[in-house]
């Protein structure tokens, strides 16, 4: 079965894992299953799928029968890989997968409301929990107006939420579309209507991060893998905005000792610590015009990495507080 989407930056995120016989791996967003899929080709190793989507493993079935005993699938949080594979009798890996965000099937599926496609105002993807209905229809407008521009990077925000204020309660995706576009300011403003993104791209953003906890699932899943990974194991990340990148820079920037002197992150007075990590990239890998021309997708694709030391792992509350 051919997955429904195209893995972004596959090829990079192979290169960067170097799959070996015998070698032991997670791909913490499973999705459809392309890296997993990619790892198992490239070597007689075994690998562990985890996502909180019950959709996604319905639909990785196929792939764990194609690749018996050799892939394993896991619901639960990417964020506590650590604790999901001890309870399956693995404390170590060789490499760590991170594709952060929504996956194509996810957004395909008008009936997850991730999209701007009519359907339920819903976003989440364990579909468990508080909904993108409920916060939308809840929260007060001044909440509601600091999540849309933190959370999307929305400089219209306020005007959004109150937009949002006076026309709730809403329930469909097209509807609640319908008004973040109108209000924003028309076209020839510096508005952003002109750009190739539906205006409705940076709440609808900002709501699913929320509805899924994203960015504090995004910090606890590096700590996981800094605790998971062996010595010489290898972490890739995939991410697709500046609120994404920004952390994995940081976390890997401190793991890795090139922490700036005096951060609020890291006082002087902090005691040194060893660092956890070896950067493999000092830039973020992008795609090339081959794989841009296939996977329109990739165009915001930016992957780092980075390798194990022996170095014990750093505590939670360090550098990031990925435990929050």
């Amino acid at each position: 079965m051919n997955p429904p989407h195209i893995p972004v930056l596959r090829d990079a995120v192979l290169e960067i894992l170097a799959p070996k016989a015998g070698g032991r791996y997670v791909d913490g967003t499973f999705g459809a299953g392309g890296y997993s899929e990619a790892i198992l080709n490239a070597a007689d190793c075994l690998v562990w799928g985890i996502d909180r989507d019950p959709d996604a493993l319905s639909l990785g079935r196929a792939m764990v029968e194609r690749f018996a005993g050799r892939l394993t699938l896991i619901e639960g949080n990417y964020g506590a890989m650590d604790r999901l594979l001890e309870a399956r009798g693995v404390s170590a890996v060789d490499g760590v997968a991170l594709d952060i965000g929504i996956s194509s099937m996810q957004v395909d599926r008008a009936e997850r409301g991730f999209s701007f496609r009519d359907g339920p105002l819903d976003m989440r993807m364990s579909q468990r929990g508080e909904t993108a209905a409920d916060l939308v229809n809840t929260l007060p407008e001044g909440a509601l107006a600091d999540l849309i521009h933190e959370l999307g990077e929305e400089r219209f925000a306020r005007r959004i939420a109150a937009a949002i204020v006076r026309s709730r309660p809403f329930d469909r995706t097209a509807e609640l579309a319908r008004i973040v576009r109108k209000a924003i300011p028309s076209k020839g403003d510096g508005s952003g209507k002109g750009d190739r993104i539906d205006p409705a791209t940076r709440t609808f953003q900002a709501l699913r991060i929320a509805v899924n906890d994203e960015i504090g699932e995004l910090k606890r899943g590096l700590g996981a893998a800094e605790r998971l990974l062996a010595p010489g194991g290898r972490l890739a990340v995939v991410s697709f905005h500046s609120l994404e990148d920004r952390p994995i820079k940081l976390f890997l920037q401190r793991r890795s000792g090139r922490a700036p002197a005096g951060s609020r992150h890291l006082p002087e007075s902090a005691e040194p610590r060893a660092p956890s990590f070896r950067l493999l990239t000092n830039k973020p890998l992008v795609a090339g015009d081959v794989e841009l021309a296939a996977n329109p997708r990739a165009r915001s694709a930016k992957l780092r990495a980075a390798e194990r030391s022996a170095a014990p792992a750093w505590p939670a509350d360090l550098a990031m507080g990925e435990a929050a």
